[in-house]
């Protein structure tokens, strides 16, 4: 899971994941200073500016997976989703969504946003990261923790905050581009149901499986919700 390493192979590659997510990080960090996610601006119009940072401040040519700005009820869609698009409203949660790729190595970061002062909003916000971080520590808890176990607990875990959790997934494998075309199985790439498989049964190369926890939280009457992810770290 990219926690513990048997080679220096295995180490100078987690190092390579950690690096991505960084320089990703760093990304986030431009596009919150630029102030480009506000109200009366489309999802489209914010996806376009991020993709100029993108590559004009980091020189970012490829994702490994589509880019996603989601404002207001479309915040409660999972990925596969495509719902029109809308545009920012004075009290929406707004989140991103991206996958950028930095040399052969993918990153996968999804932050969520409050306009306005609406409390509930930014509670949820606020619980996003704590959420994953409990998601964090019992994904760790255990050698053979399950992709099962790690969606039931995030269920719980949304539950406990009175959420309801809002993914069909609570992350999936992430690597090297593109890890997506790699020979395994699809329901053993994603921490689900119906994936009874330990995080840590490695790769089909035998090299450690490197994991992204997602946090979906959706607000009681699921009219919006937000969305947090990163590298499962030790």
């Amino acid at each position: 899971m990219g926690m513990t390493h048997q080679t220096e192979d295995d180490a100078a590659r987690w190092a390579r994941m950690v690096d991505a997510e960084e320089r990703a990080f760093a990304l986030l960090d431009a596009i919150e200073a630029a102030g480009i996610m506000k109200p009366g601006r489309t999802e489209g119009e914010v996806d376009r500016d991020i993709e100029a940072i993108a590559a004009d401040q980091f020189g970012i040519a490829r994702n490994w997976h589509q880019r996603l700005v989601r404002a207001g009820p479309n915040t409660t869609c999972i990925f596969s989703d495509r719902p029109d698009e809308v545009t920012i409203g004075p009290e929406d949660t707004v989140y991103v969504d991206m996958g950028p790729v930095f040399e052969q190595a993918e990153a996968d970061v999804g932050r969520t946003y409050a306009m306005g002062q609406d409390p509930a909003r930014h509670a949820l916000v606020a619980a996003l990261p704590e959420v994953f971080e409990e998601m964090r520590a019992f994904a760790l808890s255990k050698p053979d923790v399950t992709g099962a176990e790690v969606y039931d607990f995030a269920c719980r875990a949304a539950e406990a905050r009175g959420y309801h959790f809002g993914g069909k997934i609570a992350g999936h494998t992430v690597g090297e581009f593109p890890h997506a075309t790699w020979p395994l199985e699809p329901a053993h790439q994603r921490l689900w149901p119906d994936n009874p498989e330990p995080l840590s049964k490695p790769d089909h190369l035998g090299r450690p499986r490197y994991w992204i926890l997602e946090a979906h939280l959706v607000e009681p009457g699921r009219q919006w919700g937000g969305f947090y992810e990163r590298l499962l770290r030790g």
